[in-house]
């Protein structure tokens, strides 16, 4: 939850070891088109967004950027204040409405689509002037909402088996919209409406547990355009009051499980486990769910891996491209020792790999993942194969295979394909790869390396 682990407050939810077997969702699509990979640019300034879009979303094959949230919020250095609301105004940190306007103007002429993180669910959690000059006080936001549009709990929530604690009390001291009333209603989809009018694709509810699945419906159902692509954030906690599983309703919802378990599985188990990853595990249909390896959140508290777990974070990202299994998410941030810290810069990007910025969605690694993806779209798993512990290899159908070596040592193998006979490049190591008439190749992967070939891409 975006504002969750506000200043180290309330730690997420562990996820079952093997979680027990959940009812799928409804068949909503994920994000539409050939290309479904989402690159969440986390606190990245509107014009380094723009920029970024132009020069290396739209080239790579990237369908979607998700941008941080726009509205003006209060004031302080911190990342988290961006998720502390005080107007819907675009007057935040990140840019204005111009910079905001531009910015999906030119990822749009890039090929790339827009998702808006969206804080919907709460305001702030005391007084001040905000970023846009908009003076506040935790209960009285003038001209958008008074004391009467607040949840009467009060308190901090403090009972996650309590579907009224959970819905009805405050994240971590947010003051929390009731999102029964018609007003407050009305004013939210006035909000996504207003950003819709600036043209962007689709929204990623922020703290979507916190508010029931019905008034979600209701909001989205005053939109403007009703089918819009709509991402919940709604964590999986064994025995909790609101399950994820309510929200798939209104569109795809994040299944924090699946990074979760990555992170244990990469760690300290065996690759070999990853064979029916998904809905084998007990999770959410794969036509509605987002994934990721990680996002701001779990990587600033420890419950996923991070930039910081080296080669396990890498090869986990490449599995999840690699793997038919949900709509996947990029995390792209920044380096950091406080988890309060706030972006270089103040979220201008001037360069990849400087002044602290990460850009994960441009490590090749990843990049090349983003192709091998978008080239086998549709393709089933066909042809697994693994050594009983961490190495592991499977096909996408004719149109591509993968291997991935997490041993300690070097491994040769000959694989079993079902590409056709030819030569392929391995976008991992940018280098020829033969398959012969019977679908086999032969090669060597070096500890912690990844093999990655697809048709259409015979040379390198």
């Amino acid at each position: 939850m975006a504002s969750r682990t506000l200043s180290g407050a309330l730690a997420l939810a562990s996820a079952a070891s093997i979680a027990l077997a959940v009812p799928t969702g409804s068949a909503y699509a994920a994000p539409p088109g050939t290309k479904d990979v989402t690159a969440v640019l986390f606190e990245w300034s509107f014009a380094s967004v723009a920029k970024e879009c132009t020069n290396t979303l739209g080239p790579n094959g990237y369908g979607y950027v998700q941008v941080s949230p726009p509205a003006e919020h209060i004031q302080g250095s911190q990342w988290w204040t961006s998720y502390q609301p005080v107007s819907y105004k675009i007057a935040g940190r990140l840019g204005d409405a111009t910079a905001f306007q531009s910015m999906v103007n030119t990822c749009h002429a890039a090929g790339v689509k827009v998702v808006v993180d969206s804080v919907i669910n709460h305001m702030s959690a005391g007084s001040g002037t905000g970023t846009g000059g908009s003076s506040y006080t935790k209960y009285n936001y003038p001209g958008l909402y008074s004391s009467f549009d607040f949840d009467d709990c009060t308190a901090t929530i403090s009972d996650y088996t309590s579907r009224t604690n959970v819905q009805n009390c405050e994240l971590v001291g947010l003051s929390d919209l009731d999102t029964g009333e018609e007003y407050v209603r009305s004013a939210i989809a006035g909000y996504l409406n207003s950003l819709l009018g600036y043209g962007v694709d689709g929204f990623r509810i922020d703290a979507a547990k916190h508010i029931p699945a019905a008034d979600l419906a209701n909001i989205k159902s005053r939109l403007s355009n009703t089918s819009v692509y709509w991402k919940q954030e709604a964590i999986y906690g064994s025995g909790e009051a609101v399950q994820p599983t309510e929200y798939t309703g209104n569109g795809d919802v994040q299944e924090f499980r699946y990074a979760f378990d990555l992170k244990r599985v990469f760690n300290n188990e065996n690759l070999a486990y990853l064979k029916n990853y998904g809905e084998g595990w007990g999770y959410m249909s794969s036509s509605v769910a987002g994934v990721f390896v990680d996002n701001h959140d779990t990587e600033r508290n420890g419950s996923t891996l991070s930039y910081k777990d080296g080669a396990n974070y890498t090869l986990a990202n490449v599995f999840m491209l690699a793997y038919p299994y949900g709509a996947p998410d990029i995390n792209s941030g920044y380096e950091f020792s406080s988890t309060d810290a706030g972006p270089p810069n103040g979220g201008t990007v001037n360069a990849c790999w400087q002044d602290g910025w990460k850009c994960q969605h441009a490590w090749p690694e990843f990049i090349r993942m983003v192709a091998f993806r978008n080239a086998t779209r549709g393709e089933s798993v066909t042809n697994w194969w693994d050594n009983g512990g961490d190495a592991i290899a499977f096909g996408r159908g004719s149109k591509g295979y993968v291997a991935i070596n997490h041993e300690s040592g070097s491994l040769s193998r000959t694989y079993q394909t079902s590409l056709a006979a030819g030569t392929y490049c391995d976008v991992q190591n940018n280098t020829s790869v033969t398959v012969n008439s019977s679908g086999q190749f032969t090669a060597t992967l070096g500890s912690n390396a990844a093999l990655a070939i697809y048709a259409g891409k015979s040379s390198c």
